[in-house]
C-alpha cells in the first residue's frame, strides 16, 4: 500500500529547502522522514511478529513496482516488515491482510484460512497526526543545521 501525503501550508519550507543545495535538501528530507516515521514503525512494530524498519531499499520487484517515486529531487521512505537479518519479509502481507481457504492443488490438502491481522494500517492512521507534526519540526531544525554548517563552511574558505 503507498499512502502519498501533500502538506498544505508549507510553501516557507519549500521555499527555504530550494535555497539549500539540492543535495543537501534531499539529505534534510531523508533525516527529517526518519524521525517522523519511527513512531508508526514503532507501532506496528509491538503488534506484529515482524521487524518494522524506515527504509528507501526495495526488493526488486518493489522498484519496478515504485518506479514512478523515484525522481532527481525526490525523497522517499518506506515503512514496512523486514526479517532480523534486514532481508524482506515476503510473508508479512499474509498476516496483514489473511488468506482464503488453501487447497493444494496437487495433493488436494487443505492448509486452511489465516485470518487478517492489521498492524501496519492501524499504526498509520493512529500515528499520522503525530508524524505531521514531528515532520515539520524535524524539517525545520534541520534546515538550520544545514544553513549553520554551510555559514561554517564559508567562514574557513
Amino acid at each position: 500500500m503507498a499512502v502519498k501525503m501533500k502538506i498544505e501550508g508549507a510553501g516557507d519550507i519549500e521555499r527555504a529547502l530550494a535555497e539549500l543545495p539540492r543535495g543537501t535538501a534531499k539529505g534534510v528530507m531523508r533525516r527529517s522522514m526518519k524521525k517522523s516515521l519511527k513512531p508508526v514503525a514503532l507501532m506496528a512494530e509491538g503488534v506484529s511478529p515482524f521487524t518494522i524498519a524506515v527504509t528507501s531499499k526495495l526488493t526488486a520487484r518493489q522498484r519496478r513496482e515504485a518506479r514512478g517515486d523515484r525522481g532527481r529531487s525526490k525523497v522517499v521512505l518506506y515503512v514496512g516488515p523486514v526479517q532480523p537479518d534486514g532481508e524482506d519479509a515476503p510473508h508479512a502481507h499474509l498476516y496483514e491482510f489473511g488468506t482464503g481457504p488453501r487447497v493444494q492443488s496437487s495433493t488436494g490438502r487443505a492448509t486452511g484460512a489465516m485470518p487478517a491481522r492489521p498492524f501496519l494500517r492501524p499504526a498509520w492512521d493512529m500515528a499520522q497526526p503525530v508524524m505531521l507534526a514531528t515532520l515539520r519540526r524535524e524539517v525545520w531544525a534541520e534546515i538550520e543545521k544545514a544553513v549553520e554548517r554551510a555559514r561554517r563552511k564559508a567562514a574557513r574558505s
